[in-house]
């Protein structure tokens, strides 16, 4: 199937802003920070070298770790030098979740999902040119040091009081679940991370979840306390839709970036269906729009909010930086052809057959009447209501109105599946098996 061409934002700065620091603010991305006059001369001046970090606690990054990508590739687009981090040995341990510790993972997954997460972390810097990326491994310094070197070496610098304090380890010391040594570690274990980098690579800024601001502090804490400098943290704000769900949650599963685990037209029609209060916030800090073009948009959502201009716009935008230009216009002409403006027959079998997915579906004999094909998939609710359906006009299969209810299904489109619709909206796949 040709897929039409598609027009995306170019990465890039955007010049209508003194400096990066004034862009990243007004895009929201920094909830809180060490000194942010020092910061913005900082971002203004020469490159520097700045890292975020990145555990393998799971096979793939999720949306909230999309911020951080992004944040990492606009810095490196001002010129300034990134280093991804993997934890390949704090992935091993987990940063303390709010409420019960987490089930440790065999050193042979986080391995796997190690390499897993620097291919995605990749995908999204540059390796080329004056300020090429780097990806490093905690797992490098952590793992020649003996207990007794990192506690003489690094836990003496820490004090009890002051990591009890963390909202992290503050909010587990009050749950029932109570926290480990191990969790409790985490902290100076990032800490370290950052000091490793500053003494290897010159490296002053960490960015992260503001959720992670005590994590991200301990390493400017030890930094100042081991090597008397002064390094900086940035903390993105935590993404909340407007009525304050967390963002990117759906019935408790995250949205991943990963193709096999969320795909690509759940992945656009998750950003399609952003509320228009919604919309504006995820342009600034999901795409590279630029400042007058979000405004445009702004007013678009304003005085024409039923096209949800600014909607298409963000989900075409974030689909393309995620899974990239091909695999955007092959979901936006399914999505387009499932609801009637486009040729079904025309779709790529493996786009079709992953956007059917998603929708209620039912694998049914070939040749089994539509009528019993509307039962099975829960567009109706008994055989009489489906041939009521059909009688009166509002059922289609295949992109074609059904005329007599003794038709059968038989699996004409591309890979062999079949469209059923009642009404105008109400769709669902049939596999024929």
């Amino acid at each position: 199937m040709s897929t039409p061409a598609l027009t995306t934002a170019p990465q890039a700065i955007d010049p209508t802003f003194e400096n990066v620091w004034d862009e990243i603010v007004w895009r929201g991305l920094v909830h809180v920070s060490t000194d942010q006059e020092a910061l913005r001369a900082l971002l203004a001046g020469d490159p520097v070298t700045y890292y975020c970090g990145f555990d393998p606690t799971a096979p793939s990054l999720h949306l909230g770790h999309l911020v951080q990508l992004l944040l990492l590739r606009r810095l490196q687009l001002a010129g300034h030098k990134p280093l991804g981090l993997v934890g390949g040995s704090t992935g091993l341990i987990g940063d303390p979740r709010p409420t019960a510790e987490r089930t440790l993972n065999t050193r042979e997954t986080v391995a796997e999902w190690v390499d897993r997460l620097r291919g995605q972390v990749e995908r999204y810097l540059s390796f080329e040119g004056e300020n090429a990326a780097r990806m490093v491994n905690n797992l490098d310094w952590t793992a020649p040091l003996s207990a007794i070197d990192f506690l003489r070496e690094i836990g003496k610098h820490y004090r009890v009081g002051t990591m009890l304090k963390k909202d992290a380890v503050a909010a587990r010391l009050n749950s029932d679940a109570g926290i480990s040594y191990t969790e409790f570690s985490y902290q100076i274990l990032q800490g370290l991370d950052f000091l490793e980098l500053y003494r290897q690579y010159d490296c002053v800024l960490q960015t992260g979840g503001s959720d992670q601001w005590g994590n991200l502090t301990s390493g400017t804490d030890l930094i100042h306390r081991v090597e008397g400098a002064s390094v900086h943290a940035i903390g993105t704000p935590l993404i909340t839709n407007s009525d304050g769900t967390k963002f990117g949650k759906s019935e408790g599963n995250a949205i991943w970036i990963d193709a096999e685990l969320t795909s690509p037209y759940a992945f656009y029609q998750f950003w399609l269906s952003t509320a228009d209060a919604d919309v504006i916030e995820r342009l600034k800090v999901f795409t590279f729009l630029t400042r007058a073009e979000i405004e445009e948009y702004a007013e678009l959502v304003a005085t024409e909010p039923f096209r949800r201009a600014a909607q298409k716009r963000l989900a075409l935008e974030v689909v393309a930086t995620v899974h990239g230009v091909e695999a955007t216009a092959a979901v936006i002409a399914a999505s387009e052809a499932l609801f009637g403006q486009g040729d079904l027959k025309a779709l790529d079998a493996a786009t079709l057959r992953t956007a059917l997915d998603e929708l209620p579906h039912a694998t049914v004999a070939t040749g089994t009447p539509v009528v019993d094909a509307l039962v099975a998939t829960g567009l109706v609710t008994s055989l009489s209501e489906a041939r009521r359906a059909i009688a009166q006009g509002g059922v289609s299969l295949d992109g074609e109105r059904v005329e007599d209810d003794a038709a059968t299904v038989q699996g004409t489109l591309p890979g062999g599946v079949s469209v059923l619709r009642r009404g105008k909206k109400t769709l669902a796949g049939v596999f024929l098996g």
